[in-house]
This record gives C-alpha cells, sequence and structure tokens, in this order.
C-alpha cells in the first residue's frame, strides 16, 4: 500500500509539473507574445528547476528521512500556485514596461520570456522536483533493489507529466479559464502535502508493526 502512495504522489508531481509548464506558457504570451522564445524559456527554467530540485530533494531526504517536511513546502507553493493571477500581472508588466524604447531590443526579446518564467514557475517547480528523490529515499530500504525502486518511482513521475502534457494542451485550456487552472493545480499542491504527511504515518505503522 505505501509503494501505492508514493507512486501515487509522484504521478500527481509530475503531473502539476506539466500542467504549470504547459499553462505556465500560456499565461506569459498574455504579457510578452507567443513567440518561440516563450516556450524555450520556459522549457528551459522549467528544467533548471528539476535539476535543482532534484539534488535539493535527495540531500534533504538523506538528512530528515521524514516525507512530512515536504509538506512544510508543499502546502505554501500550493497557496503560491492559487495566487498567481493575482500577483504575477505586476511583475510581467514591470518586465514589459521597463522598455522606454518603441522597438525592444532583440536580446530582450529572448530574455524577456526567460525572466517572467524564472520569477514566477521556477519556485513552484523547485519544490515539486523534490517529491521524487524524497520518496525514493524513503522506499529505498534495501540497497540491493534501488535501482528497480528508483525507476519505477521515476517512471511513475514521467507518466504523470506525459498525462499532464495532454490534459493541460488538450482538456484544461479548453475547458477553464487559465485562473481557474492555477486554482485547481494549487489546491492538488496543497492535497500532495497532506498526502506526504499521510506517508509517513503509513511508514511509521509498518515499521511498528514488522
Amino acid at each position: 500500500m505505501r509503494y501505492l502512495t508514493i507512486n501515487g504522489l509522484v504521478f500527481l508531481g509530475g503531473f502539476a509539473i506539466m500542467v504549470l509548464e504547459i499553462i505556465g506558457a500560456r499565461y506569459l504570451a498574455i504579457y510578452v507574445g507567443g513567440s518561440f522564445y516563450v516556450w524555450t524559456s520556459q522549457i528551459g527554467v522549467i528544467l533548471i528547476a528539476l535539476s535543482v530540485g532534484y539534488s535539493v530533494g535527495g540531500v534533504l531526504a538523506d538528512r530528515f528521512e521524514r516525507a512530512s517536511l515536504l509538506a512544510w513546502l508543499l502546502i505554501p507553493t500550493g497557496i503560491y500556485v492559487i495566487l498567481i493571477p493575482v500577483f504575477s500581472a505586476k511583475i510581467l508588466d514591470w518586465i514589459i514596461m521597463r522598455h522606454t524604447e518603441d522597438a525592444i531590443p532583440m536580446i530582450w526579446q529572448k530574455l524577456d520570456p526567460a525572466m517572467g518564467s524564472a520569477l514566477i514557475f521556477l519556485g513552484p517547480c523547485f519544490v515539486l522536483a523534490m517529491l521524487s528523490p524524497y520518496m525514493i529515499r524513503l522506499a529505498a530500504h534495501n540497497i540491493s533493489h534501488v535501482g528497480r525502486i528508483s525507476g519505477q518511482i521515476y517512471a511513475a513521475s514521467t507518466v504523470g507529466s506525459i498525462v499532464g502534457v495532454f490534459v493541460s494542451g488538450y482538456v484544461l485550456i479548453d475547458l477553464m479559464p487559465l485562473s481557474q487552472i492555477f486554482y485547481v493545480t494549487g489546491i492538488l499542491i496543497i492535497l500532495l502535502g497532506i498526502l506526504c504527511v499521510f506517508t509517513d504515518y503509513q511508514f511509521t505503522a509498518t515499521e511498528t508493526s514488522s
């Protein structure tokens, strides 16, 4: 049961990351245009968030070995995502309006989307990326099974990301305004934090009974 919970957590985490990536690019396009640079920036920033989040998540997992620590990060992150439509417009307006020239230099046409993406989406995706290495550390008590467990967990996370891409692009954008998608995604991230606490109780109960 606990391994099902762990795989479910990373699946939903991967799903949320891709929703933020796809919907985030669509949201940035409202302010900085739907150019190739917007998608390049969003993909690049999310990959940076993933690489740093994997690394930091692994360090924290080795040090604390409690999934409930992630709740202290995921719940505020969920609230942050809910509030993206409230505060992000001012950030993106500042990025665009700081240019006084009629023609924005090409370098800033490339970098402005990257700045907007980093200021808004780097943080939440960084926190969500911590889930996979953290869950590997909790699940892999037997060193001889680490390869199989880590492969399974990263596979579950990737499947969640794949589902997130298609659900975002084919379903959510057609059914909801962008602000509502951020709201639903934020609620999902808060639930992930609560599930991390539940996972700790599961592991503690299993260790006690054994």
